[in-house]
């Protein structure tokens, strides 16, 4: 019997680097059962792997867009909802000086590694930009404020929208001489 890498465990990790409490930057936090070293693997992003469209119901259902900060966009296109069948992951927050970063590994598994040497106790973080197709409207810049407090601080976990291309003026269409030649005689 084969598993889809939609239903797979997570790998298990010999020894957990982290663990999950009360954060002083928002709700919990996961941070450092250890000390852990740069480019070490921390721990892997866990959840169902559900369609983009399921995600935009589910987060319709649990009462609006602040639930996407547990959705983990995938390069084909499908979301890891971190609220089913999740792990601590799902709780590391968000900061614009992360000492983590999360990389896609083949088969759609998250994975979660250190940018640098984090010390026992100290707060995991990384940088997502969270994708929201609606207007950044101030009540929805207020619902995806930063408060990591980093001096490089964005002020907002939100990605920030696709810039519209400004139309390049085009030149008139200036006739060629081909198409200026006529049986008419033309005029000095």
């Amino acid at each position: 019997m084969t598993m889809s890498a939609d239903s797979l465990p997570p790998i298990a990790d010999p020894s957990p680097a982290c663990r999950v409490e009360l954060s002083s930057v928002h709700g919990n936090g996961v941070f450092a059962s250890r000390d852990i070293d740069a480019g070490e693997r921390v721990i892997e992003y866990a959840g169902r792997e559900i369609t983009w469209d399921e995600a935009q119901l589910r987060a319709a259902r649990q009462g609006g867009p602040h639930n996407h900060t547990f959705f983990f966009s995938l390069a084909n296109g499908n979301v890891i909802d971190g609220g089913d069948q999740g792990n601590a992951a799902r709780f590391i927050n968000h900061s614009c000086a992360p000492n983590c970063e999360a990389v896609e590994e083949d088969g759609g598994r998250i994975v979660i590694y250190a940018l640098q040497p984090i010390r026992r106790d100290e707060e995991l973080s990384y940088s997502y930009p969270l994708i929201y197709d609606g207007r950044h409207t101030p009540a929805i810049k207020r619902a995806f404020a930063c408060r990591c407090g980093a001096p490089n601080c964005s002020g907002t976990m939100l990605a920030p929208k696709p810039r519209r291309r400004k139309a390049k003026p085009v030149a008139p269409h200036v006739p060629s001489a081909a198409s200026t030649q006529s049986s008419a005689p033309a005029a000095c």
